[in-house]
């Protein structure tokens, strides 16, 4: 097993698998959980396609515009060149407080780097690549690391401060290796990347998943960790889920459907006048941000569900479709304008919710109060 890295306090590392997430989402996360959380978490998922590049990376290693591939680029305060992640990459974020007495130093960083590289290399080992290790100059991964033909397998790019780690690995298990023909990896001249699928291994993401889990909690976890899991039914195996809704799809009678099983779509005058009303108070609704299927019956019948906080949520719910990334600071005058509505749909009562401000020291608990306390003074015979 590899050597373990030395965690600060007892508390037990949560695994959370979160299923496929943009770059930028899982980063805001990152930094909001190191910032106001500070538990010791292992964020495992896979990444739309995105191109990513450490402090010191070079354009001169990009050699296509991403969107043209349908791939995002983004920067990070890591360490490393360009790299890429996208479907099929298993990504990792180790979220930990070292017990360092060195503040995450150098040497700090060389121990942590090492400590995860004989994670993925014994993950390697497991699934049946026995030639794989390290080569010392370059940090990372690579099936026969002392041959003739040395590929990288696995990457690593991490951050501390003050003994606090953020980023991680990527390991690919069945990615789309063409990505790579657009960049020099790492900025790595004279070697190529692999995959287990392109070593001839087939795992699924979720075995590797569990595996590598298992490992970290031996590794990070003073006792038994914590897991949670976004539904594998909806996250694995696109290719299956896809071949699925084709069957479905050629089995389906194409018919005329009986009348009962349709639903009118109903832009009403009550329905046009909450729209127009929401954006003339700038308000945001769950029924918008959501994507409720049944907006229309609701607001024809005079009744929203107001979202205060913004319209951007700090977290990244597998089966929500709100916006997730870094929040706008919270809008003081939102209290009044949800109270002004409320008056103005003359709603007997009104249902308030609220995106996740992790980023806010109380979490939005007083902009929820403030919008509580103006709603009633403004309709004090509406309870």
């Amino acid at each position: 097993m590899a050597e373990s890295s030395t965690l600060s306090g007892e508390k037990e590392l949560q695994i959370r698998w979160m299923g496929k997430v943009r770059y930028r989402d899982a980063l805001a996360l990152q930094q909001a959980i190191n910032r106001f959380e500070q538990g010791n978490y292992l964020l495992l998922l896979e990444h739309h396609p995105v191109y990513t590049m450490g402090i010191r990376a070079s354009l001169d290693n990009l050699n296509i515009e991403p969107e043209k591939v349908g791939a995002e680029l983004e920067k990070a305060n890591r360490g490393g060149d360009i790299t890429f992640h996208g479907p099929g990459q298993l990504v990792g974020y180790p979220l930990l407080q070292l017990d360092s007495k060195r503040g995450g130093g150098m040497a700090d960083t060389a121990a942590y780097v090492h400590t995860i590289e004989s994670l993925l290399i014994e993950t390697c080992q497991y699934f049946g690549i026995q030639d794989v290790g390290r080569i010392k100059r370059y940090p990372g991964v690579w099936v026969e690391p002392n041959g003739l033909n040395p590929r990288k397998i696995a990457a690593i790019g991490v951050r501390l401060n003050k003994a606090r780690t953020m980023h991680g690995f990527a390991l690919n298990v069945k990615t789309d290796m063409t990505f790579y023909d657009h960049i020099i990896p790492c900025g790595i001249t004279e070697y190529g990347v692999t995959s287990l699928e392109k070593e001839g291994i087939h795992a699924t993401m979720k075995e590797v998943v569990d595996l590598v889990s298992a490992k970290a909690e031996k590794l990070w976890s003073p006792k038994k960790a914590s897991r949670a899991d976004v539904s594998w039914e909806y996250v694995t195996d696109a290719e299956m889920a896809l071949l699925q809704i084709d069957r479905d799809f050629k089995e389906t009678d194409t018919g005329r459907k009986p009348d009962w099983m349709k639903v009118k779509l109903d832009t009403g005058p009550e329905y046009r006048r909450l729209k127009n009303l929401m954006k003339e108070k700038q308000l945001v609704t769950v029924c918008e941000e959501a994507g409720c299927p049944n907006i229309f019956d609701c607001w024809n019948d005079g009744t929203a569900t107001f979202m205060i906080g913004g319209e951007r949520c700090t977290r990244a719910c597998g089966f929500c479709l709100v916006d997730t990334r870094k929040p706008n600071p919270l809008d003081l005058d939102e209290p009044g304008r949800v109270a002004a509505a409320v008056s103005e749909m003359g709603l007997k009562h009104a249902v308030i919710t609220a995106v996740a401000r992790d980023d806010i020291k109380d979490g939005g608990a007083e902009h929820f109060a403030k919008t509580i306390d103006l709603i009633r003074r403004t309709n004090p015979l509406q309870r």
